[in-house]
Formats: structure tokens, sequence, C-alpha cells
């Protein structure tokens, strides 16, 4: 379900303010819409000049838009509407709404013309352009028939209010059922899609910051997920016109959101075939009789508090079964947020001839609770017990003399492995060679280990998107055959991250038979931060939380 859309004027920080920034070109800047809840700012108003008190003390008039009815252009507006936008296309404006609507002191009548309020991209239209296109909007509207209106530019954004339920937080520690509740999370791992195109599914990897002033928080990502090649033109940021559709993403394409109600109901199932197994060990027991053994006591109680301990969990995510099959099913409420930069896939790029396949989703805040979100640290729990990933990862004696597990198995991204690192790591495996061991949680295989292969791969993919040049990856093997592969399809976007939570880099591929995975390729997070900073130049990655 869809809330209307709302708009949200935006203001940008620096020696000049938006004010005098438009003022300087258009004086009644900060008069014309003064009073509207979004304290928007006019870039240019064609017509007469609307009434401004005079005298340096006298305040602004405070106007209130109005709808407009039995208009005569109302009949034709839909075809003519359509005329506009894409004269204003035509012109280079970068619109992001049109609204035909008058204004009025408050409280009292109507007192403009028909005014056609024009959003536009913040920063983007200078007032000669805005002159020349109010211009050319007037003679085409004259010439369906309609004198006397009036247009005007404002700075605004369109986006949408969101309906859906917020993600959860992840609290391992509190929470009975965390390994059902994380895939409503957004610990990184977290599994997205592309609304439109939610069979495509793949991973997220870290958390940015679009700068240091209060910017978006965006979510980086592969760009085959953010834009599927079966789906999507291999083309570069997303739209080239405002009048282009927005490319939402989706918490949990079709596949992510099955699994997880799937695993809820298996895990229910296990749990009712358990209490049937210890209450027929109960029933052999007994009930209580003096003088019985210790031994027979003791077993009672611990099958009585087996049963017990069981049935209250499979109520639990029965619970929580219900609700999210309630409140979680349309994917449109599980949008997230919306890509606004996907980088057009490409190999051989740069002196290191990488991989380039990469993307960020501008995250709704609407639909995160930020008090409680945990940033970048990655779920290491799920597949392995604390037991088993110290053994692993810690191999040696000396190794683990200061290793302690991460609190709630959450390893905290931090710092970026570089390629000398990678060529000659510090590390030991259990034989004595030097390994540098990696771990990632992703969609498809969860939690998994693996190896970094000291040299770089050569690979040469993406038919989809015509490309048959050759690149180089870093390549991840598995951890060994008892473990399975590190990677499966739908894990692309995966951060990888070493033991101490060091960047390695995000996963953007692998190769092995068709249903089974021998090598994973990563494109080094050292590539990827330039690359980002390059569009996104005082962006960082998402501050460490507690």
């Amino acid at each position: 379900m869809w809330r209307p859309i709302a708009e949200k004027a935006t203001t940008t920080t620096g020696e000049v303010s938006d004010a005098e920034r438009l003022s300087a070109f258009y004086p009644n800047a900060t008069f014309d819409f003064y009073g509207v809840p979004s304290a928007t700012l006019c870039v240019y108003k064609s017509g007469s000049a609307w009434p401004v008190r005079a005298g340096p003390e006298s305040q602004r008039i405070i106007r209130e838009a109005r709808g407009v009815h039995g208009h005569p252009m109302q009949p034709v507006w839909l075809e003519l509407g359509e005329r506009v936008y894409k004269l204003l296309d035509d012109t280079g404006v970068r619109w992001t709404s049109i609204y035909p609507l008058a204004f009025a002191e408050a409280g009292k009548k109507s007192f403009s013309p028909l005014l056609l309020w024009v959003g536009v991209v913040p920063e983007s239209l200078q007032y000669e352009l805005a002159n020349t296109a109010a211009e050319a909007v007037t003679k085409l509207i004259s010439e369906a028939g309609f004198s006397g209106v009036e247009i005007g530019f404002r700075e605004s954004i369109v986006t949408p209010s969101l309906a859906g339920p917020k993600m959860l937080p992840f609290d391992p520690f509190n929470d009975s059922i965390s390994e059902f509740t994380k895939p409503f999370t957004p610990t990184p791992g977290l599994a997205i899609a592309p609304l439109n195109s939610p069979y495509y599914e793949g991973t997220g990897a870290l958390y940015i910051r679009e700068n240091n002033e209060g910017g978006r928080v965006l979510l980086l990502t592969c760009a085959h997920v953010a834009r599927p090649p079966p789906d999507h033109r291999n083309t570069g940021p997303v739209r080239e016109t405002s009048s282009s559709s927005r490319e939402y993403i989706i918490a949990l394409g079709h596949s992510g959101y099955a699994s997880a109600l799937q695993s809820m109901k298996g895990a229910i199932g296990d749990l009712d075939r358990s209490i049937k197994d210890w209450r027929d060990v109960i029933d052999r027991l007994g009930g209580y009789q003096e003088g019985e053994s210790k031994n027979t006591t003791e077993k009672r109680e611990e099958h009585l508090n087996l049963v017990k301990k069981a049935r209250r969990k499979m109520e639990k995510i029965n619970e929580f079964h219900g609700d999210i099959s309630k409140h979680w099913i349309v994917p449109n409420d599980r949008i997230i947020g919306e890509v606004i930069h996907v980088e057009p896939i490409a190999v051989s790029v740069g002196p290191q001839t990488l991989t380039e396949d990469w993307a960020l989703i501008a995250l709704d805040e609407s639909k995160f609770e930020w008090y409680k979100f945990k940033g970048n640290m990655v779920y290491i729990g799920g597949n392995l017990s604390s037991l088993e990933y110290g053994k692993i990862m810690f191999p040696r004696d000396d190794d683990r003399t200061n290793y302690v597990y991460p609190k709630d198995g959450l390893l905290q991204a931090r710092g970026v492995i570089q390629l000398d690192d990678i060529h000659k790591p510090k590390h030991l495996d259990a034989n004595g060679e030097q390994c540098l061991l990696v771990v990632k949680n992703g969609l498809t295989t969860g939690t998994t280990i693996g190896r970094v292969s000291g040299m770089e791969s050569y690979t040469r993919v993406y038919k989809e998107c015509k490309i048959d040049k050759t690149s180089v990856e870093i390549g991840v093997l598995p951890y060994g055959s008892t473990k399975g592969p590190f990677s499966a399809p739908g894990d692309s976007g995966s951060i990888v991250l070493d033991r101490s939570g060091g960047i390695l880099g995000m996963l953007t591929g692998d190769a092995g038979t068709t249903d089974r995975t021998d090598v994973t390729y990563v494109t080094p997070y050292s590539f990827l931060d330039k690359a980002i900073k390059k569009y996104f130049p005082n962006s960082f990655l998402y501050e460490i939380v507690g």
C-alpha cells in the first residue's frame, strides 16, 4: 500500500545560503511560497509579481497552497501536462514534480491565477534557464487556448512516504529466535532485490554516509544486483531525466522471503518432533515414585524442561511467522530505498585491471530505527558456533592467547586490507603456512569462511553485458572440503572481512559448475572506495556504533 507522495525541500550548506543564492537573481525567492510546510524557495515565477509587504520591519506574507477546481484546462490537463513535462525534458530542466494549484494568503481566498508549481532537483536550475523554460511552457499553454497561467519553479525532491513495517533491530543477546528475525533486520548480509525484478536477488554489503553534514545513508551492493543485466541495459547513473521511473530496492526478494518463512516452518516441525520424542521418554519414566533413583528423577526433570523450552520457542516462532506473513508479504511494503547510482559494469579497469561492478542505494529513513542500528557489524554466527569460529579463524595456540569471540557474534568492519597484506598475509594456518582467512554473510549460504588466494585470478564474464575483456579478481577458496563452497548465487554484494574485521572487498561472482562454486571473486574495497569517492567525494563508512 502507498501513501500520498510527500515532497521535501532540501537545503545545502556552505558559505552562501540557498536564500542568498536564489535571491541574487530572483528577488522574491523567499517571499512567493513563504508559509508552505517544506519552507521551499522560489527559483523563478512568471507573470506579475505577487504582493510583498514593504519596509525593513515588515513581516513576510504567510501563504497557503490551494487546489484548483473547475478550471477550463482540467478536462485536457493530462494530455497537456504530458506535453509540458516533455517540453521541460527537452529544455534540460531536471524537474521532479508538476502540480497545478493556486495560492492564497493564510485563511483567505485564493489570489493567484492557476500556477504550474514545478519542482526541480536542488541547485540544478539556473535563473536564465528557468526564465527560458517558463516562456516556452507559457507559449505551449497559450497555443492550447489557455491564458493567464503562471509557471513557478521551486527546489524540491519527491520521495515516497513508504508504508509497511520498519526493519527490525537485531539483538542476539535478548532475542531467543534471532536466527529467524535476522533476515528482517538491516544487519550487513541483508538480502535485497529490485522491486520490479524480485526474482534476481543479491546481498547488501556495507553502509556508507553520504557526508558528515546529515546526508543520506547509502547501502553498497553490486551493479548487477541493483540492475540485473537480463532486465536492464548496462548503462550508467540512474535517471537521465526526472520523469524516468524510480528504481526501488526491497528487503528480501522472492526466494529470500520464501526461504525465511520456510525456515520458521521447518524449525516448528523439528521442535514438534523433538517434543514427541522427549514426551516418549517422559512416559517411559512414568510419574515420580518414592525411592526412585536420582538418575531417573534428573532425567525426567531434564526432559520436562526440554519440552517446556521447546514449546516456548515454538510459540515465539509461530507468533513471529504470523506477523511476518501478515505485514511483510507485499513487496511494496518491503521497499527500503532507491538506487541513486549504478556504475556501468566494466572489466579491466585501472592499472590493476579490476572489475567495476557496484551500485549505491539511498535508504529511506522512515524504514529504519537508527537509534537501534548497529552499523557495519557483520553477523558471523548462524552456520558456525563460537567454538567452531575460534578454532578455524585462530587455528594456532599462539593466536588464541588474546582471542575473544565478537560480542553477540557481530564482527565490526574496520580498516581496509591492502594488496600487500593479500600477497604476504601475516597469519598462519594449522599447518604453519601463510594464510589469510576471511568470513562473509550472504543471502544464500549465510556465514562461511574461506581462504584468500595469494595471487590474483583472471576472469572473463558478464556475457549479458556484452563484455568479453579480461579482468583481474581476488580469489577466495573454500576453507576445506567439509565446509562447502564459500559462496553461491545470491551472495553477490556480500562484504568479505578478515578475522579482525579488516575489509577485503565485495563479492561479485564465482566460478565452478552450474550448481557448485570452486572459487569466489572479490573486488578489493581499496579500489571500490576510490571509485565511490569520484561521485561522492565526502562519503565514508557508517560510523562505529557502541
